[in-house]
């Protein structure tokens, strides 16, 4: 991998990860456009750390309130009903899924899932199922003519329930193309919870998924055919880019909708059937990473 093709490739990490596009996804198709090698999972989940660290710096205090809360909970029970220990459970509790299943589909994950046939077909229906949730959560919030505004839930309504189906949702983000942040965006529209807080705990509980992930692939990386250099600038570059979009998303979704994320998603999927279908791009471009 040439530093070019890291710097390339980390902009498309900070611009994509946090938007409910499939950050994993545009990895796969800037390689197959640009005629590169297939980055792989493991330099996405290696690029993901430096995102995940943009999460962690935008939200420090949330993330500090609810590990500190948590932490005292584990001896106190004044601390248990606290709202922000209540979170370090339900994000321990939602990153479960994704753990078992990211372990126990790891095969699937590196090859079939990365074929783009599969990747058009979630980009589709993930962009349809995310512009359902979006118009409905807009009824909600302002009502009809025939209707008063539903008052939708924020995260001090969240349960056990809700996080484990929020953990569901994010687990489905293993296939490129659906989005972490969509899938689980989607399903905290779909469950009443308003655009800000179905983001905000779509972020915090990708923190401990993510890091974990590249964890894991860091010690797979260590077999001597991984560009560490470039692989590293690359997330530094994921770092800064991802940064000022979590700034710009978090006040973009209190006014705004989601449907240009839903127009883009189903273009771009179709149009990649389209370049499948036709042969001008093979399903299986570029598939073997480096």
């Amino acid at each position: 991998m040439s530093w070019f093709e890291s710097f390339i490739l980390g902009l498309v990490q900070g611009l994509t990860e946090f938007l409910p596009i499939s950050s994993s996804a545009h990895l796969r198709l800037t390689a197959a456009f640009a005629g590169w090698n297939d980055p792989g999972p493991a330099f996405t989940a290696i690029t993901q750390i430096g995102t995940e660290l943009a999460v962690l710096i935008y939200f420090r205090k949330d993330i500090a309130n609810i590990v500190s809360a948590w932490a005292r909970s584990l001896f106190s029970k004044e601390w248990r009903g606290n709202h922000d220990a209540q979170m370090g459970w339900l994000v321990i509790v939602g990153s479960i899924p994704i753990g078992v299943l990211g372990v126990g589909l790891k095969d699937q994950i590196e090859g079939p899932f990365r074929d783009l046939r599969l990747i058009a077909t979630t980009l589709v229906v993930m962009g349809l199922v995310l512009g359902f949730a979006d118009r409905r959560a807009a009824r909600d919030e302002t009502g009809g003519r025939h209707r008063a505004p539903v008052q939708r839930k924020t995260l001090r309504e969240l349960g056990v329930r809700d996080g484990l189906i929020f953990g569901i949702c994010q687990a489905m983000a293993l296939v490129p193309g659906v989005s972490r942040s969509g899938a689980t965006i989607s399903g905290g529209l779909l469950m009443g919870y308003t655009r800000e807080a179905a983001a905000r705990y779509s972020f915090l509980l990708a923190v401990p998924a993510v890091l974990a992930s590249g964890v894991f692939e860091l010690k797979d990386a260590s077999d001597g055919h991984t560009a560490w250099g470039p692989t590293i600038f690359a997330t530094v570059v994921a770092f800064v880019v991802g940064y000022a979009v979590i700034a710009w998303f978090m006040k973009f979704i209190t006014t705004k909708s989601f449907m240009p994320f839903v127009i883009y998603r189903v273009l771009l999927g179709l149009a990649l059937f389209a370049l499948v279908g036709f042969g001008v791009l093979s399903a299986h471009a570029a598939e073997s990473a480096g």
